[in-house]
């Protein structure tokens, strides 16, 4: 079996994508386990959307300590799944890759809510649409979904930055 990622087996270029495997996600975010939570891209619409899943396994170490005896994942972990999912459309688009150093942070978080319990054995379903994009700042509208019922939703705002740039300049710098 070749190590040819899924992209260079079928002669693709990442952009030229609108299905991803995990060899192709971690070529494209920097997050690596026990962090990266997108297990897979079933759908990339170029500047408008994408849909990622995430299988939820009682192996994941969250569960040691989130309720032991009813496992249950935690809600800031299915925001950091979607977080992760408006990465990959954000990359995606914008064309920068982690060896660019550029990571996308949060900036801002709205109209949280959480509306179903998900456990072991459930698949999330991350649906992410841009909103909008203006110089480094992007939008989106976020759901993640496990079959039909909704999990939690958002508004995300991210900023697409160097790591040098994110850093608190020093006293008395100008």
């Amino acid at each position: 079996m070749s190590g040819a990622s899924s992209a260079e087996s079928t002669g693709c270029t990442l952009n030229q994508k609108t299905h991803f495997e995990i060899r192709d996600i971690m070529r494209l975010l920097a997050h690596r386990a026990p962090f990266l939570l997108v297990d897979r891209v079933t759908e990339y619409r170029k500047g408008i959307s994408l849909t990622a899943l995430k299988n939820v396994t009682y192996n994941e170490p969250f569960f040691v300590g989130h309720f032991p005896l009813v496992p249950t994942m935690p809600g800031v972990l299915m925001l950091e799944a979607l977080a992760q999912a408006c990465g990959l459309l954000a990359v995606l688009d914008s064309g920068v890759r982690p060896e660019s150093g550029h990571i996308l942070y949060f900036a801002g978080i709205d109209e949280v809510r959480f509306k179903r319990v998900v456990v072991p054995g459930d698949q999330l379903t991350l649906f992410v649409e841009l909103e909008k994009t203006k110089r480094n700042v992007w939008k989106f509208k976020t759901v993640a979904r496990v079959g039909h019922e909704v999990a939690t939703e958002a508004l995300m705002t991210c900023v697409l930055k160097h790591p040098d740039e994110a850093k608190p300049k020093a006293e008395g710098a100008a």
